[in-house]
């Protein structure tokens, strides 16, 4: 111990704070075995600032979120903090082994309730779940609007149903689903059952830039986000974790991020996510309305110029994200428009990114049009920070030549 408190660490093996004299202000880092820049879990000088650094960036998440600092995990992205949520509670019950040999049958297995029209880190995961017999799953279908009726969850809720996992917004159609309905048949459930289960996760990713993000108001116990869909954020994203919800860590590894998630924290990364979350709060109400308005000129101007062609708006108009537009044409393949689109400079999509290289159609739009050829999908258009009214105007034109070039091979 040192009576002089000029420089301090914490010994990581007692918890005691340990007090050093500072000798001078030379720097040699010789710390490169841990890593190339200053790490966070480094107990040196360096690492301190590293970690105060990690520290003023997980509080500046949770103010935005409205949660502890102590309730967010940064992981490698969206992928990573939904498989997390779902994996970790799952890994806390027993193994289908250990209920083999005490007699039980699949229906003491974990239950999870999710939808149809999932990101494909939820939906496969649930699914790869099941496939191995660690968990037990039910779909409930949207209705034709893209919408999830809260009803419908409450009723697939069983005893032995430990997770709810349902998307914030989703990324093809854009529909808005009522978690505050949802969370709300949960708490009822809870309470008539006196149990805490089942959990209600969300995947936030593509509501970042344009929805309410509270948690205590959307009542969730998880939410994860990712910075790839907001301007100037980092290569990372957050797992919220409500203090109360248990779970375990699917990696070995480590002991970062609350034993959670193991692995040296992409501090640099994680500071550009933490500053341009921060940002996109100040300026969602005005952004959302511009692209309110733009979606809604999009979409008048096309029923204009295409009246001609047939076309079916995927999705619910009201309840669903400002920056989405995504059309169906019965008769011309999805792919093919877009392939017709990106020749003339105009990148748009037909499905997830994350399913961008199977060959199947999207089974989101195959679920609330299920008669429709698999084949044909859905043109997505989603709006965004730097798109303008002259963009949409020489899109819809485009879009125009288009159809009269492809309507003489598929009408």
């Amino acid at each position: 111990m040192c009576a002089r408190r000029s420089e301090h660490c914490q010994n990581l093996l007692t918890g005691y704070t340990i007090f050093v004299p500072k000798i001078n202000n030379k720097k040699i880092f010789l710390d490169y075995a841990a890593s190339a820049s200053p790490n966070p879990g480094s107990i040196h000088e360096l690492g301190i600032i590293a970690k105060k650094k990690l520290e003023g960036a997980r509080k500046e998440v949770s103010g935005v979120l409205g949660s502890r600092a102590e309730e967010i995990i940064f992981t490698s992205g969206g992928t990573e903090g939904n498989n997390l949520a779902i994996q970790g509670i799952i890994y806390l019950t027993p193994s289908p082994l250990s209920l083999i040999r005490r007699g039980v049958g699949e229906r003491s297995l974990p239950h999870i309730v999710t939808t149809n029209i999932e990101h494909p880190s939820v939906l496969e995961t649930c699914k790869l779940l099941q496939i191995r017999k660690l968990a037990q799953i039910s779909i409930v279908p949207v209705e034709a609007n893209g919408i999830v009726d809260p009803r419908k969850i409450k009723k697939e809720i069983k005893k032995n149903t430990v997770l709810v996992s349902i998307m914030y917004a989703n990324n093809e159609i854009g529909t808005i689903q009522p978690l505050r309905e949802i969370a709300k048949e949960i708490r009822h459930y809870r309470k008539q059952n006196k149990t805490n289960y089942p959990y209600l996760h969300t995947d936030a990713v593509q509501a970042v830039n344009y929805l309410d993000l509270n948690v205590e108001r959307l009542g969730v116990d998880m939410l994860t986000l990712s910075g790839s869909k907001i301007k100037g954020a980092g290569k990372v994203g957050v797992l919220y974790k409500r203090k109360s919800v248990p779970l375990v860590n699917i990696f070995g590894g480590g002991d970062q991020e609350g034993g959670l998630r193991p692995g040296t924290e992409n501090l640099a990364e994680i500071l550009k996510f933490s500053g341009a979350l921060t940002l996109v709060q100040k300026n969602k109400e005005k952004e959302t309305k511009r692209l309110t308005k733009l979606r809604d000129y999009f979409l008048r101007v096309l029923d204009t110029r295409l009246s001609g062609v047939q076309h079916l708006m995927n999705g619910d108009l009201e309840n669903r994200l400002p920056n989405n537009v995504n059309i169906t044409f019965p008769k011309i393949p999805s792919d093919l428009l877009v392939i017709e689109l990106s020749a003339r400079g105009i990148m748009a999509s037909s499905k997830s990114a994350c399913k961008s290289s199977s060959s199947e159609g999207s089974y989101v739009i195959k679920a609330l049009r299920p008669d429709a050829d698999p084949e044909i999908g859905g043109l997505r258009f989603s709006l965004g920070t730097d798109t303008k009214k002259q963009d949409i105007n020489y899109t819809i034109e485009s879009l125009s030549k288009i159809l009269t070039k492809l309507k003489k091979w598929y009408y």
